[in-house]
C-alpha cells in the first residue's frame, strides 16, 4: 500500500488565470506519473474552489485565494482521494463559496475533511477504502482563530498547538475514537508560522502526541518551506510539506519553491519506507528538479532529517530519498 501526499495546492490568482487556457493537468507539470503509481494522493488545498463569494471582510486579511468552479478538474486530473480544508484560506471568500466547494468536492468523489457547517462536519473524519482497508484523515489547524467552527456556526477545526488547552484533549479524544473504525489515520496539521527550516519544539511535541493518541501519519504543513522527517513509534512525522503548486514570489534564502512527493509505504502492521521525490514549482507548474539544484534540495533535506535523526540515502536510478520506517 502506498499514500502519496503534497503540501499546499493553491489554484487561485495567477495560477487561475493560467487555468482560463491551460489544460486541468498544467499545475501537475511532469509529475503525474507518480500520481497515478500511487494507491492514495491526498494534499493540502490552499485556497476555496468556487464561483461564489466575497472576499472576508469581518477580521483584516491581506490574501484571498479563489479558484474557478471547473478547477476541481485540476485535483481529479491527479487523481487526488482526500483534500485537507483546516486551513487559513478556506473561508476566503466566506461561507457562500466553502459551502459551494463542499458540493463541487462532494459531487467529484473527493473526501474532505477540517471545514463544515459547524463543529461537528470540521471535525469529523474523511474515510476512504483501499482493498478493503480503511483510512481516515483528521484535519485541524491552529490559523485563523476567528474561522473557528462551533455548534452553532462554520468553520475550520481549530485547535492549538498547545497539550494544556482543553481544544487539545478534545483532538486527542476524537483520534482515539476514529482509530478504533480504521486500518490507518493521518492527522493532517495545518500548523505555525510560514518560515523556518526546523519545526518548532512544540511540533515536535504535540506531533508524537498525535501518534501516541492514535495516528499512523502525521502530515504536517503550513510552513512555506519543508521540514525534515522524524520517526517516533516507527510512523513518520512530517513536520512540513512545504508549497507544492502556488504563485508565490520565491524567498531566495529559505526557497518556497522547492518541495517533495512524499510517499509512504505500509502493509498496514507497520510502515515500511517513506520516499521523497525533489520538485521545482516553475511557470506555476510542479516539476522535477534538476540537476545542481536537485543536488542542492537533496543534501539540504536529508541533513535536516538527519537533525532530527533520521537516516536516509539517494536513490539515484529512481530518483528520490529513501527512508526506512523501521530505523
Amino acid at each position: 500500500m502506498t499514500l502519496l501526499f503534497v503540501g499546499d495546492v493553491m489554484l487561485g490568482r495567477l495560477v487561475n488565470e493560467v487555468l482560463k487556457k491551460e489544460p486541468s493537468w498544467y499545475p501537475w507539470g511532469d509529475t503525474l506519473p507518480i500520481f497515478q503509481q500511487v494507491d492514495l494522493r491526498i494534499c493540502n488545498l490552499e485556497c476555496v474552489i468556487s464561483d461564489w463569494g466575497t472576499p472576508w471582510s469581518t477580521t483584516p486579511k491581506m490574501f484571498h485565494f479563489r479558484s474557478d468552479g471547473k478547477n476541481v478538474n485540476v485535483l481529479k486530473e491527479a487523481k487526488i482521494d482526500i483534500v485537507s480544508l483546516a486551513n487559513n484560506h478556506v473561508l476566503d471568500f466566506e461561507y457562500k463559496a466553502l459551502f459551494s466547494m463542499l458540493k463541487t468536492l462532494d459531487q467529484s468523489k473527493i473526501k474532505h475533511a477540517g471545514a463544515g457547517s459547524n463543529f461537528r462536519e470540521a471535525s469529523a473524519s474523511a474515510v476512504t477504502e483501499v482493498d478493503g482497508k480503511r483510512i481516515g484523515l483528521i484535519a485541524f489547524t491552529d490559523n485563523e482563530p476567528e474561522w473557528e467552527a462551533t455548534e452553532n456556526r462554520p468553520g475550520v477545526f481549530y485547535v492549538p498547538v498547545n497539550l494544556h488547552d482543553e481544544r487539545a484533549d478534545i483532538l486527542f479524544e476524537i483520534i482515539k475514537n476514529i482509530r478504533k473504525t480504521v486500518d490507518l489515520l493521518i492527522v493532517s496539521a495545518h500548523w505555525g508560522p510560514n518560515w523556518g527550516y526546523y519545526p518548532p519544539s512544540e511540533h515536535v511535541v504535540f506531533g508524537k502526541s498525535l501518534i501516541d493518541a492514535g495516528a499512523d501519519i502525521v502530515f504536517g504543513h503550513s510552513s512555506h518551506v519543508v521540514r525534515g522527517i522524524e520517526t517516533y513509534r516507527e510512523r513518520p512525522l512530517l513536520y512540513s510539506a512545504g508549497d507544492f503548486v502556488d504563485d508565490y514570489a520565491v524567498d531566495e534564502i529559505e526557497r518556497n519553491d522547492q518541495s517533495f512527493i512524499f510517499v509512504v509505504e505500509t502493509d498496514f502492521k507497520k510502515f515500511h519506507h517513506l520516499y521523497l521525490y525533489p520538485i521545482v514549482i516553475r511557470n506555476f507548474q510542479a516539476k522535477f528538479a534538476k540537476g545542481k539544484e536537485k543536488e542542492e534540495m537533496i543534501s539540504l533535506m536529508r541533513g535536516l532529517c538527519l537533525d532530527l535523526g533520521t537516516e536516509s540515502i539517494w536513490d539515484d536510478k529512481k530518483n528520490r530519498i529513501k527512508i526506512d520506517l523501521r530505523q
